[in-house]
């Protein structure tokens, strides 16, 4: 699986997790508040920050009743409209330059998730490097073609999406002209819970679509995310807010800053200690060779006596012959006179 170059930031397996901090809704109508979400994300170590770019029109009808309302007692919004939803949690589209300059500044990567053809258009103009598709869009192929039309690299979350559903979002991506996608496994489930997860997906899904594959993380913590690296993934991208206590749409299921910094320091642990399949020791473990189990004179042994296990032992350090041949040395005779502590060696017997 090839190496995707994003500005200064490598994506893949031989490159620590990229690890995406989602300020969504979390700036709560304060641009000051956005630019120090930026900040606080950039501090911990965060590749890139990602932004949605939409407006309540473009995402739904101005509707407060039927269809437009959520009901759902299970569901976070319960008691608003799409509409009013959308309208507090969109990002002014005047925001979005200042607020890439200071990720540019920081030394982290600005992109976005576009939900319809005039955000693309307008995301282009800011030059931005990559594309996102949200999960609820992965189905929406005219948005598909229009992001992929621009080359960039396109990472598309999963949630809902049946494997022929995901063929057919792959397959129009990449009709339409991008080579780079990344798939991200996601839940779409707000919070989401780790039994509902299913990480064993990763390996599958890269499998079956020959591509990189992240996580879109909605659960609390960070053990999904760090087990996810284990399976392969190489992208994960979670919520971020500076405290889930100053409220918000997304706060309840974002990281704080303290939280982000342990992500990135755990996925990258995780990450470093894949390795290769291997067996025997390493470079490192050479030196502890010695201390292995070995055979030894556990009492002094005249010339010519009978070695027995009153006077010969399985002990640490390793510097005598390997206990694999214990049973062969006993009964056999000593050649020459032996003191206790001395490494039992073939030319002894």
């Amino acid at each position: 699986m090839k190496t995707i170059q994003i500005g200064n930031k490598q994506i893949g397996r031989d490159s620590k997790p990229f690890i995406i901090a989602e300020m969504s809704g979390n700036h709560n109508h304060s641009l000051e508040r956005a630019l120090s979400i930026v900040e606080a994300a950039a501090k911990s170590g965060a590749d890139a920050l990602k932004l949605q770019t939409y407006t309540a029109d473009t995402m739904t009808l101005n509707i407060d009743e039927g269809d437009f309302f959520i009901n759902d007692s299970n569901n976070l919004w319960k008691g608003n409209s799409l509409y009013s939803l959308y309208q507090q949690a969109y990002t002014p589209w005047e925001w979005h330059k200042p607020i890439f300059d200071r990720c540019l500044e920081l030394g982290m990567i600005p992109f976005s998730t576009p939900f319809d053809e005039t955000a693309v258009d307008f995301l282009e103009n800011l030059n931005v490097p990559m594309y996102k598709i949200a999960s609820f869009e992965n189905n929406d192929l005219p948005l598909i073609k229009k992001v992929a039309s621009t080359g960039k690299t396109m990472i598309i979350s999963t949630g809902m999406a049946t494997a022929a559903e995901l063929d057919e979002t792959v397959s129009a991506a990449r009709n339409a002209g991008c080579k780079d996608i990344i798939l991200l496994k996601c839940t779409s489930t707000y919070p989401a819970t780790s039994e509902n997860t299913n990480i064993l997906t990763i390996p599958h899904m890269k499998e079956l679509f020959n591509c990189q594959v992240g996580l879109s993380d909605h659960s609390m913590g960070t053990g999904v995310a760090v087990a996810s690296v284990a399976l392969g993934a190489t992208v994960i991208e979670k919520h971020f807010t500076l405290s889930r206590a100053d409220g918000g749409v997304d706060s309840a299921f974002s990281m704080e800053p303290d939280e982000m910094k342990t992500l990135v320091i755990e996925t990258e642990r995780a990450w470093q200690a894949l390795g290769n399949v291997t067996y025997g020791p390493t470079e490192k473990e050479k030196t502890s060779l010695k201390y292995r189990r070995s055979i030894y004179a556990s009492a002094d042994i005249k010339k010519g006596q009978t070695f027995t296990k009153d006077c010969i032992k399985v002990i640490r350090p390793g510097l005598g012959l390997p206990p694999k041949y214990y049973d062969l040395i006993v009964g056999r005779k000593a050649k020459e006179e032996i003191k206790k502590g001395t490494p039992i060696s073939f030319d002894l017997f």
